[in-house]
């Protein structure tokens, strides 16, 4: 190994350890180039004594120990600094030092409390979400995610130029929502209700990485926050059940209905609220959501591999056709992003240093086995459409189906050059959080193209 070679891989290994320290947050940027400070330091002597580059740098990070061991031993250097387990019940420290977290809390109330005004506000023009569910569904996302857009932006403190292209966006998708004369049955009102949260998402990306738009780190960030945020609004809504079956049953009991008021006023305002809160939680109790996605993307993994393989297995057994009406191809599609899914969110949780394993075996399996259906199911789309023809439903499920093929077919390619150590995983995290893009680009294409294309059936 030439000298310059050694220093690249040495510079490639540090900034991964520096990635993964990021991660926790108790660590302040201050602690970790403290931290990377030490590292390097402890290096420079190894390689002093006459080691090369990669035993140095292996045997310092061994010798600072592991991550969780330097935030607890930043827990008890600086207590002072942390955040509490539960902002609203923890310990109150000095004013001084509560005040990041009590700004976090403040603004994100202000948007909660926004996005819950928000939705109410087509009341006062005479509509309901009973009676005009052609106005809420390609609305609704337009109701929460703006502010849970502010509140990443304030939070990141993104600059004008950034907020002016976010507040561009959302106004173009309240535009794409509303300016087609769709009929309350149109197939392009479905795609549209399905495909502007996606579209809309992504902005919130945008302002979620607004401190660093070119980091892959960044991206990959996101990637993780949105599966935390999914877990974190899932735990919500089980909580919001419980809370809306103990005021029906104890309202009822003393002769009060409160069926209007729940239909009304909290279901509708407590989701998109709801929306603003579990991005908040996500910000502010990063550690504790972090040691449980891991072990569900380890869980669930394996099971979707066997059932994927289950159902090739049955398919070739049967020689049985595959349903591509609206319904069933509805669930392959989200059955292939859950698969992206899982891979998605184990990458973002995974040791960027760690050899490849058992583990990664089943990843490639799985995406394998994701890519055979989604051309199985390709095949039928294009023959139901050259046969019947084309409606948007078809189409729409064939540029979602090449988009992901495309993700699916490089993402296999990269598992397997990692599983037989030719690829540096580093190459796979670069892949998927590149292509977040081209989903931006479909969604949109969608949403803005189809109606006028196909007459706005």
């Amino acid at each position: 190994m030439t000298a310059p070679e050694g220093h690249d891989n040495l510079e490639a290994q540090v900034a991964q350890w520096r990635q993964h320290v990021q991660r926790r947050s108790e660590l302040q940027r201050s602690d970790v180039e403290e931290l990377e400070d030490h590292l390097r330091g402890s290096v420079d002597e190894l390689i002093a004594a006459g080691l090369r580059a990669d035993e140095a740098f292996l045997i310092a990070v061994k010798r600072m120990g592991s991550v969780d061991e330097l935030s607890r031993e930043f827990a008890r250097e600086h207590s002072e600094r942390l955040w509490k387990q539960l902002v609203l019940t923890g310990e109150t420290g000095s004013p001084a030092v509560d005040t990041p977290a009590r700004r976090d809390l403040i603004a994100m109330a202000i948007c909660a409390t926004g996005a819950a005004a928000s939705i109410k506000v087509p009341e006062l023009f005479g509509m309901s979400l009973e009676g005009n569910a052609a106005f809420y569904g390609p609305n609704f996302s337009l109701f929460a995610l703006p502010w849970l857009a502010a509140f990443l932006a304030w939070r990141r403190r993104a600059p004008k130029a950034l907020i002016g292209a976010l507040l561009a966006l959302f106004a173009l998708g309240a535009v794409a929502a509303n300016a087609y004369p769709l009929a309350n049955d149109s197939q392009s009102l479905v795609l549209t209700s399905i495909h502007l949260p996606i579209a809309l998402w992504i902005v919130v990306g945008l302002a979620y990485v607004a401190d660093d738009l070119r980091s892959s780190r960044r991206r990959m960030d996101f990637i993780r926050f949105t599966g935390e945020w999914f877990i974190y609004l899932v735990l919500i809504a089980l909580g919001g059940g419980v809370l809306i079956a103990f005021m029906s049953g104890t309202f009822k009991a003393i002769g009060i209905s409160p069926e209007d008021f729940i239909s009304q006023w909290l279901l509708p305002c407590g989701v998109v609220a709801g929306v603003v809160v579990a991005g908040w939680l996500v910000e502010a109790k990063q550690s504790v959501v972090e040691n449980i996605a891991p072990v569900l993307t380890r869980l669930f993994t394996p099971l979707f591999t066997a059932v994927l393989l289950a159902f090739l297995v049955a398919f070739g057994w049967t020689r049985a056709g595959i349903d591509v009406e609206r319904e069933a191809l509805i669930l392959f599609d989200l059955l292939l992003v859950v698969v992206l899914g899982l891979l998605l969110y184990s990458t973002s949780a995974r040791d960027p240093l760690a050899p490849p394993g058992l583990f990664d075996k089943l990843q490639f399996a799985l995406v394998v086995s994701a890519l055979a259906i989604d051309v199985l199911v390709l095949v039928e789309i294009t023959g139901r459409i050259t046969e019947y023809g084309t409606t948007p439903n078809k189409a729409a499920a064939l540029g979602e189906n090449v988009v992901l093929l495309a993700n699916l077919a490089w993402s296999a390619w990269l598992v397997l050059g990692f599983v037989r150590r030719h690829t540096p995983f580093a190459a796979l995290e670069r892949w998927q959080t590149g292509y977040l893009p081209v989903y931006a680009a479909w969604a949109w294409i969608v949403v803005l193209v189809f109606p006028p294309l196909f007459n706005y059936l």
